[in-house]
């Protein structure tokens, strides 16, 4: 059985691709901030593990590796989703310290992840896994006032190619996933009004999240040999193509 970690496994996204993934019939490891909401999504399966983690504390994650590879042996595939926002904020009303809150958790807790991970796949045998990193459409053009959100998911393109450059050597796969007003409880707000770029509060589309996650799964499905390396699923009529 194929065993996958998720991070922010308690909701939207993260819960959504960990549901999929064990109907699919993965082992799933969920981390997360708080452990009752991962409890909820495990549903007491028995092929899971729950383990509250803060991604930004590189002690907390790589005793959450050991313990998944203590419980399941291995780590074929990681899902680096946990992430982070602030409210709309041009660049000088933006507190240093909420800057540092969103670049520690989004980017730098990519970055902790995947070093376990990388870490756990290049030793372990039959040798490789693969990594998906949850980047979003801020990865391509940011919406206005969003500039700590929009950089770290910048950074995580950087991420994705340069993992996807390193473990050929080690047969791991790292691919990006930009996801576009998936409906979590974080993006419900845009069916009632988004800031745009001329400054109107506009309605924007939006789709099930389960399209998010049925996404995630085809590419942790593919052969080793094979790799999304960038792949873009959105509300149809967001506005993303010609935005701003």
């Amino acid at each position: 059985m194929a065993v996958a970690v998720v991070t922010g496994a308690g909701s939207g996204i993260g819960a959504a691709t960990t549901q999929l993934l064990m109907n699919a019939g993965w082992s799933v490891a969920l981390l997360g901030r708080r452990l009752d909401r991962l409890e909820a999504v495990a549903n007491s399966s028995d092929h899971t593990i729950c383990l509250a983690c803060d991604v930004s504390d590189e002690v907390a994650v790589d005793l959450a590796f050991n313990a998944i590879v203590a419980r399941f042996g291995r780590v074929d595939m990681l899902f680096n989703n946990a992430g982070t926002g602030l409210s709309a904020q041009t660049i000088d009303e933006v507190p240093i310290a909420e800057w540092r809150r969103v670049v520690e958790v989004n980017l730098t807790g990519s970055f902790i992840c995947a070093r376990a991970a990388f870490g756990v796949m290049r030793r372990q045998d039959p040798q490789g896994g693969r990594i998906i990193n949850n980047g979003s459409i801020s990865a391509h053009a940011p919406r206005p006032g969003a500039v700590c959100y929009t950089a770290t998911k910048h950074a995580i393109t950087g991420l994705t190619r340069t993992i996807a450059l390193d473990g050929r050597a080690f047969n791991i796969a790292c691919g990006q996933i930009d996801i576009g007003n998936a409906l979590t409880d974080l993006a419900a707000p845009l069916r009632a009004g988004a800031l745009q770029p001329n400054g109107d509060f506009v309605p924007e589309a939006v789709m099930d999240v389960k399209h998010a996650a049925d996404a995630v799964l085809h590419m942790a499905s593919l052969p080793l040999d094979a790799n999304v390396l960038s792949m873009t699923v959105m509300a149809r009529d967001m506005p993303f193509v010609g935005r701003g």
